[in-house]
């Protein structure tokens, strides 16, 4: 995790961790790195999502962008994934999302994608952060005709709906749906995306006024939609983040169809349409065991990563794995995108759900998650370097998993967005792996506040 990016890019306090000027400067600095042995001008188009600061940053890295010569496409307000589409169909040498994601209104973020559609790699976002906080080059700032210019478009939210209608085939038309779009980039796009597929649906929360995004609502609340759906008697419902790169579905019962199952059933469909490239699916440490034992009655692989959808990405190109994807709703199709997309998610499996003349909850009961119980502790940044190394932690959860003798598992790992640490336990026993992980989170607690 570096100085200035964390997992999924930059990311803090809008106008205070993520001033105006840092903004500003991240575009310069993006601008020269990434247009090295490029066009003279170089090209960079920016999206955002619907907090009240998107905007503010928006024109900041603009700004940025253009005194370095680059010319700038603001495309609005869509989706993370339509960023990462676009800027590989239209040819732009990088494509910047303003969002927080699944964080509150006050966070916000900054994710740069390269000309392929694929987030940068480690190595580029050190040499950003070097020229920002180390000076290693300084920007060289135009004038004149040199100076970049901004323009705006409509276009590029039609082309993005047109490539999600070109991932199905089937019509929706007779399926009853609800669409819960989390106040956020999904309420600009989900709307036209589901009236094209012929969809019976109704949707709830996406009436942004830039402090609702996330609000009780979206993947990370999905008690609303749940109760929508049982109450209105749908056949699915589907929640996405505020910037649309994360799903979490609940069946016709009310009951929430998460990540795991999602990444399990999609690997599942796809082995036997004979797509499932190399037999596997991707997934992270925070897999659920009942994952696992779905995908080993099924004969298909499960490849590891560390937390994050960037990890799930690198392990999915080098091993040329077709599906992966984390319990959180990040769900990633490389057949057809470079990126978790919460809505191109929610199409493949309505075209599963259709074609299978199963109910949801008839798909997803077919895998037996096991209880796990995640506490949040607020640290310090300091103690987040610390956690890892700290011998008291270690012992806490040596005990743990030696009370859980193979019947589950501890991952304590630290966030890389929030100056969090994730104490996870995971076991058959819900009140045993609840107390575990407060003992545990007490202990994180003493040590690294």
């Amino acid at each position: 995790m570096g100085r200035l990016f964390g997992t999924d890019g930059a990311r803090g306090v809008a106008n205070s961790e993520l001033t105006c000027e840092l903004a500003m400067q991240i575009g310069r600095a993006a601008a020269m790195v990434l247009s090295v042995g490029e066009r003279k001008r170089p090209r960079v188009l920016i999206g955002a999502d619907t907090r009240i600061s998107s905007e503010m940053l928006q024109s900041a890295i603009s700004a940025g962008l253009c005194s370095v010569g680059a010319d700038v496409l603001v495309l609005g307000v869509l989706p993370t994934p339509a960023v990462a589409f676009l800027v590989q169909k239209y040819g732009y040498d990088a494509g910047i999302m303003i969002s927080a994601s699944h964080n509150p209104c006050e966070y916000n973020g900054i994710k740069i994608f390269k000309s392929d559609g694929y987030k940068l790699p480690d190595e580029l976002e050190e040499k950003i952060e070097e020229i920002i906080l180390d000076g290693t080059l300084v920007p060289d700032v135009k004038i004149g005709g040199e100076v970049g210019r901004i323009r705006q478009s409509d276009m590029p939210r039609f082309d993005y709906i047109e490539h999600l209608l070109s991932t199905v085939e089937e019509d929706f038309s007779g399926i009853k749906i609800a669409l819960d779009c989390a106040n956020g980039s999904a309420s600009f796009t989900a709307p036209e995306l589901f009236t094209e597929l012929g969809a019976d649906f109704e949707i709830i929360s996406a009436v942004p006024n830039g402090i609702n995004i996330n609000r009780g609502c979206g993947s990370t609340h999905p008690e609303a939609l749940q109760k929508f759906v049982a109450d209105n008697k749908c056949q699915a419902g589907f929640a996405f983040d505020g910037d649309a790169d994360r799903l979490i579905a609940v069946d016709e019962k009310g009951n929430i169809v998460d990540g795991d199952k999602i990444v399990a059933l999609c690997a599942c469909y796809l082995k036997n349409q004979g797509r499932l490239k190399n037999n596997t699916a991707v997934v992270t440490v925070m897999s659920n065991m009942g994952f696992h034992n779905y995908c080993q009655k099924h004969g298909i692989a499960a490849e590891l990563t560390a937390v994050g959808d960037r990890y799930v990405l690198e392990r999915m190109l080098e091993k040329g794995c077709s599906i992966g994807g984390e319990q959180s709703g990040h769900v990633i199709f490389l057949d057809y995108a470079s990126t978790g997309d919460g809505q191109l998610t929610a199409i493949q499996l309505l075209q599963i759900l259709k074609r299978s003349g199963k109910t949801l909850s008839e798909l997803a009961d077919e895998i037996e998650i096991y209880p796990q119980i995640t506490v949040n502790v607020r640290v310090s940044q300091i103690g987040k370097v610390r956690c890892s190394a700290d011998a008291e932690i270690k012992k806490a959860v040596q005990s743990a998993e030696k009370e859980l003798n193979g019947s589950g598992r501890v991952l304590v790992r630290v966030s890389g967005t929030e100056p969090l640490i994730r104490v996870m336990v995971e076991g058959k026993n819900e009140e045993q792996i609840k107390r575990l992980a407060n003992e545990i989170a007490s202990v994180v607690k003493e040590r690294l506040i």
